[in-house]
């Protein structure tokens, strides 16, 4: 989870960047765009059954790599800024985290006769 807040802190840096940064128009609407997205999806994979979309942000990463070139930054400030947060968000979101529950089995469960559920409901409990 620490991770994932560590990215939710990198989304909305972004989003303030390009005031402090002082960058252009290209680089401020970057942030303005991808910073919001980083901080929803780091904020969804706090929770342990949905610790899957911090995967989400691995693309949003690479962006914000090749972003300065494919947009055409003229700030050399705003080009670093993307560079590190891109790697950082990458990084952060490629932290597993620990697993301390088990939920539900997706749509496999559905097709499987013994899951963990089922094989639950069997057992008595002990007084």
């Amino acid at each position: 989870m620490w991770a994932q807040i560590i990215n939710a802190l990198l989304g909305l840096w972004l989003m303030t960047a390009p005031v402090l940064l002082d960058s252009e128009k290209n680089a401020s609407n970057n942030g303005h765009i991808v910073g919001p997205i980083i901080v929803s999806f780091a904020v969804i994979a706090w929770w342990e059954s949905t610790r899957v979309v911090r995967l989400y942000n691995l693309p949003l990463g690479v962006w914000l790599l090749l972003a300065p070139w494919v947009l055409g930054y003229e700030n050399t400030l705003s080009i670093v800024n993307n560079l590190a947060v891109g790697a950082l968000v990458i990084a952060f979101s490629l932290v597993r985290g620990k697993v301390q529950e088990q939920f539900g089995g997706g749509w496999g469960a559905v097709f499987r006769s013994d899951t963990p559920h089922a094989r639950a409901a069997r057992e008595k409990p002990q007084l």
